[in-house]
């Protein structure tokens, strides 16, 4: 039994197997291809949709791990990492070699191959997701083919949804690694969804409970070499306040406060706006200084289900006052707040933020709750303001949807056909957003 992160999706494949190399891989497909099977790679299942989900054969790359080189040219460095490793593990090897991503991720345990499937993205208006930073991908296809992806197929490949192919190796453009300094403070809730807030820092966001008027947010901005800042250093971590609900509550409060939100959520979820108020006020500004990957980490500390949605930018505003409301109104606020986040246009046909500045939105129930009704609430609020649902959580979209929704469909279903016309790596999650 397979089972993700949440605990929210399962399934029973036919087989699971951890080829050792790419002839492994292709072995896997061509055998399962004969079968009449269809094939899924599997990563760290950290995400909430059903895109792994399979009554077929799981491939398990966690074999294939490392960065295998670096190339690029002066001043535009690249690596190529293998697609098993996990996003912390590829983020210590770039550092050992002073590089880092530009994309600012947090989550350290998604591998790099289901980070690119559906666009694993951080929060800066400049910046692009992990999918941005392909220069070349290296896949099995769905004949068991060893392909390079071609420069005219990129940017159907590099946000793919595992349709395409298993991908085996990515090349990813990276920056000389830097330290930045990382600020978390309560802010007033309308100056969060005032455009000037998310251009006056690179790197922001804000986590924000429906009924509060207090935002509880974090920003980071760049350091010059050799800056003595006076501020906690990343070596240094027993000095900063705790985590909690993705932005900081002071000193051993942050837990507590997040396990009873749980708690009241649980047994008397008609206190949960008053208590959420309460964890908002307890916040306070801190900061700490280090190499982005590691002051931005940010482990979950409770699992849930989540839908995150992209908005246009501009929508950011009127859509999130609409949920907000939505949420308070009809007694649907949990014990976790609504995320905001902003990203970059992205070139990605598939990127749920193609061809437009985008505004993240995420709304998240703890498990063990009944998810459905806060879910649902949101779907139809950020569906009527332009949104599309990042591919790695909940939605209720469709192929219609999709058609609709992203112009460059056609050319990927064209790509698709290349790849894998015998549709060896489809499922029924698939077909449902992208057709047969």
């Amino acid at each position: 039994m397979w089972t993700n992160w949440s605990g929210g999706q399962q399934c029973r494949p036919t087989a699971t197997v951890r080829p050792l190399d790419d002839s492994g891989v292709s072995a896997v497909v061509r055998r399962a291809a004969e079968r009449g099977q269809t094939v899924r790679p599997i990563g760290a299942g950290h995400s909430f949709s059903a895109l792994a989900v399979t009554d077929g054969v799981h491939v398990d790359l966690s074999a294939f791990r490392g960065v295998t080189g670096i190339g690029g040219r002066p001043g535009r460095p690249t690596v190529r990492v293998r697609a098993g490793t996990t996003v912390g593990e590829l983020h210590e090897e770039l550092a050992s070699r002073d590089l880092a991503l530009e994309a600012p991720l947090e989550l350290a345990a998604p591998t790099v191959g289901g980070a690119l499937a559906v666009g694993m993205h951080g929060s800066g208006s400049a910046h692009g997701s992990l999918s941005a930073a392909v220069a070349g991908l290296r896949l099995v296809d769905g004949r068991g083919r060893l392909r390079d992806v071609t420069v005219a197929d990129l940017d159907g490949a590099r946000t793919s949804l595992g349709a395409l192919g298993i991908v085996v190796e990515a090349e990813l453009a990276v920056v000389p690694a830097g330290r930045v300094r990382v600020t978390r403070a309560p802010r007033p809730v309308e100056e969060v969804l005032d455009p000037a807030f998310w251009a006056e820092h690179p790197v922001a966001e804000a986590a924000v409970f429906p009924s509060a008027g207090t935002a509880l947010t974090r920003w980071a901005e760049p350091l010059p070499e050799h800056t003595d800042t006076g501020d906690t250093d990343e070596d240094a971590e027993t000095e900063e306040p705790e985590r909690s609900l993705g932005v900081t509550v002071a000193g051993a409060t942050g837990r507590t406060a997040l396990g009873g939100a749980v708690v009241v959520e649980r047994a008397l979820p008609r206190l949960v706006p008053r208590f959420n108020r309460a964890v908002s006020r307890l916040a306070r500004r801190v900061s700490a200084t280090g190499p982005m990957y590691r002051v931005l980490s940010s482990p979950p500390a409770v699992r849930y289900e989540q839908t995150e949605w992209a908005l246009p930018r501009a929508a950011l505003a009127e859509g999130a006052r609409e949920l907000f409301a939505a949420l308070a109104d009809d007694h649907l606020e949990v014990g976790l707040p609504v995320r905001l986040r902003v990203g970059a246009p992205e070139s990605g046909w598939l990127h749920p933020a193609h061809d437009r500045a985008t505004a993240w939105v995420a709304v998240r129930v703890p498990r063990g709750t009944d998810h459905a009704p806060v879910l649902e609430r949101a779907y139809r609020v950020l569906r009527a303001h332009g949104g599309r649902p990042h591919w790695a959580s909940r939605s209720d979209w469709t192929v219609e949807d999709t058609a609709r929704a992203y112009p460059r469909l056609p050319d990927f279903r064209r790509v698709r056909d290349d790849y894998d016309p015998d549709r060896v790596f489809a499922t029924p999650a698939l077909a449902a957003v992208l057709g047969d």
